[in-house]
């Protein structure tokens, strides 16, 4: 019986709850194994090749990336999956035949735990504001734009957003295209009343910074929109207290986690799980 040895790579990683849900996942569907937390700063490449080589001679089943590695690990892998090569960033690795394999299922968990969180109002396109260009931001705005939403991403690096829009909006595939906008990471909440979304898509708020927040104190938000934190830990971010203090409906990113979890250890042991989508609570 395959005593499945799983993981998360990334840095740093003290905030990250992945092992509990994949230790659920993994007494849930009756597997023998383990996940754990696999640190490795980015000034250690050294240090991520030799995880990536454990896991291509099957030392390590499944591999998942959170920040800083999505986009910089992307030379090392043999193959990836239709929507990781138009999104340009994985979050989900496994081996087959000795070729090393990457998914992106950061999208569809985006995409199914908004629908979850905000109903019917999520079921048809709006127009989004998402802060941060990094990996996270890819995956959100690649699945937003195949939902048909419009999509405006501010970036302290303006041209890491205009090459997210660049890309993105022409591997969205549809005709005409919806719009992809890059804004200065400064005119981040300008024209937000155009906004119906907003999505902090950066690790501001995250442990052990929870004091931060994308969104300036002074600025307003959109009237009637909805705000979505990737941030899960701490539950309850800067930017949600601000997003109930203006009295807008608003999640946190754990729902997310959940569903992007779920969907790679399908990927990894077959076996398909039902995530629990109710917020977490603070």
């Amino acid at each position: 019986m395959t005593c499945y040895r799983l993981g998360l790579t990334g840095y740093p990683l003290g905030h990250s709850r992945s092992p509990e849900l994949h230790r659920g996942f993994l007494a849930r569907c009756g597997l023998c194994g383990e996940h754990r937390l696999y640190e490795v700063a980015p000034d250690r490449p050294e240090a991520l090749r030799a995880l990536l080589e454990a896991l291509r001679r099957g030392e390590i089943h499944g591999l998942n990336v959170t920040i800083p590695h999505k986009t910089r690990i992307l030379p090392w892998l043999d193959a990836l999956t239709p929507a990781a090569a138009a999104i340009g960033a994985v979050n989900t690795l496994w081996a087959e035949n000795g070729r090393l394999w990457g998914d992106n299922t950061d999208a569809p968990g985006f995409l199914h735990d908004l629908r979850a969180r905000f109903g019917a109002w999520a079921a048809r396109p709006r127009r989004a504001r998402v802060l941060g260009a990094g990996g996270a931001a890819r995956a959100v705005v690649y699945a937003l734009l195949n939902a048909g939403w419009e999509v405006a991403v501010a970036a302290r690096r303006l041209e890491q957003a205009q090459a997210l829009c660049a890309a993105l909006e022409t591997a969205a595939g549809r005709s005409p295209a919806p719009r992809c906008r890059p804004l200065p990471w400064a005119r981040r909440a300008a024209g937000a009343p155009q906004a119906d979304l907003i999505v902090n898509a950066t690790p501001l708020g995250m442990a052990p910074r929870p004091e931060a927040s994308p969104w300036p104190p002074e600025a307003a938000f959109p009237p009637a929109a909805r705000v979505y934190d990737l941030v899960y830990n701490p539950a309850d971010t800067r930017l949600l207290q601000q997003a109930r203090a203006a009295g807008l409906p608003a999640a946190n990113g754990w729902g997310m986690l959940a569903a992007q979890a779920a969907l790679a250890f399908h990927r990894w042991t077959g076996c398909a799980v039902t995530v629990d989508n109710r917020p977490q609570k603070p």
